[in-house]
């Protein structure tokens, strides 16, 4: 037996006996109000957060604020006659000059004001960061406390691309002036569904 054979045999025979790891209850901390919590993270950091009853809200909403003679791409069934559903398989070009587009989110996440969206709900992983202004929409009982939470639900399900969106695009550079938009939408817009 070489000396090497002789070592790894030693350290075979002298493992520590296993334990199982210990279970981590993240949300044990103090509990919050996590839409309050939610919506004032969002808002901090550039969002604006509208909470609605029913989808009418949203059409109102949006047809108040921009053009219909823009691109509108719209993947909410329930909002189908505010844009028709868009389809992107067979010509990614459709995602060109896109004015505002409207996603379903799969939740938010109060500690941060993210919401996780696949892409089986973006139609294409480029259109949330493509477009001018990009308006999500999930449900108010859809919103975990902390990551940790968020991320247990994630372990569950199966994607190929997913992210959490945060907020419209900001970046400075060293003289500090703040551009919006640069690398993703210009303005954020989450619509909060408290009923329906």
């Amino acid at each position: 037996m070489s000396s090497r054979d002789h070592i790894l045999e030693v350290i075979r025979k002298n493992q520590p006996k296993g334990l199982p790891l210990q279970e981590i209850a993240f949300s044990d901390g103090e509990p919050f109000d996590k839409i309050s919590k939610f919506t004032t993270v969002l808002e901090s950091i550039g969002g604006t957060v509208i909470p609605i009853n029913e989808w009418g809200e949203v059409e109102a909403y949006l047809n108040q604020r921009f053009s219909t003679e823009k691109r509108w791409v719209n993947l909410v069934p329930e909002l189908r006659n505010l844009a028709p559903l868009a389809d992107f398989t067979e010509d990614p070009h459709l995602l060109e000059n896109v004015m505002v587009a409207i996603l379903p989110g799969h939740f938010g996440v109060a500690e941060n004001g993210a919401v996780w969206i696949t892409e089986e709900l973006m139609g294409d992983r480029a259109l949330p960061f493509i477009c001018e202004h990009l308006a999500l929409i999930i449900r108010a009982e859809n919103i975990f406390p902390t990551l940790h939470d968020a991320y247990t639900h994630i372990d569950k399900s199966q994607y190929g691309f997913g992210t959490y969106i945060a907020g419209p695009s900001k970046t400075a550079d060293i003289e500090q002036s703040l551009v919006l938009g640069a690398h993703g939408p210009k303005s954020l817009m989450l619509f909060l569904i408290t009923e329906t």
